[in-house]
């Protein structure tokens, strides 16, 4: 395999190896229909759950399009190294895993619901250390609980879904408490949407969103601005 395909099979079998150069080309189109952000700048009313399933592009969008959520940012989390890059989680010196952290209002979506969404349909939580292309800790599958009823609710589903036998394995999702989350850059913040042409999303990423559509239809919001 030349040097130039071996290039060209990592950018499409990888997530996060684009530079942010390419990701900040973007059509006006692009950009109005774009779900890049941070957290909110008023949280009353709003609660957080923070989970991680593999590559945090296709994550951010499948839960930014159930209702009720008000915004997910990409970033890290369960590592020890304050404000990591991505090149130095993708290079598993920090101990953190691609997550997202999710704002959300709990009278409209529950913590139930989402976790629900989860273990069933935004990844695959019996996959140790890596999801699908995706290889290495920083892909493993998290769960950072806030309260003891969280974590109840976490280990709960987690048992149900083993007991369904929706799976071939068992769950292996670390459940651990949540102490720090940690943006990621702006060029990973709304990703998925900004670049609809890019082979990782179209090929990976577009089938774990689709999959969450198919399974929680009665969660989406009625209407999200589409490319």
């Amino acid at each position: 395999m030349s040097a130039v395909s071996g290039l060209g099979l990592l950018a499409l079998v990888a997530c996060g190896p684009q530079q942010p150069a390419q990701a900040q080309t973007k059509t006006p189109a692009a950009q109005a229909a774009s779900t890049a952000g941070f957290a909110p700048k008023d949280l009353t009313g709003l609660a957080q759950a923070t989970f991680a399933g593999g590559c945090f592009w296709a994550q951010e969008e499948a839960f930014e399009e159930i209702k009720g959520v008000k915004q997910v940012v990409s970033g890290y989390a369960g590592g020890t190294v304050p404000h990591p890059s991505y090149e130095q989680v993708a290079g598993q010196q920090t101990g953190h895993t691609e997550t997202v952290n999710i704002y959300y209002d709990p009278k409209v979506i529950s913590y139930q619901e989402l976790a629900n969404i989860f273990f069933t349909a935004s990844h695959d939580p019996t996959q140790l250390n890596r999801q699908g292309p995706d290889t290495g800790p920083e892909y493993r599958s998290a769960a950072f609980y806030r309260t003891p009823e969280e974590k109840k609710i976490i280990d709960e589903t987690i048992a149900k879904v083993n007991a369904s036998k929706e799976y071939g394995g068992k769950i292996v999702t670390q459940v651990v408490p949540f102490t720090q989350f940690w943006p990621a850059e702006d060029y990973h913040q709304g990703y998925f949407r900004l670049n609809p042409d890019n082979p990782y999303i179209a090929t990976v990423s577009a089938h774990k969103v689709e999959h969450v559509r198919q399974r929680f239809p009665q969660d989406l919001k009625p209407a999200l601005p589409s490319l």
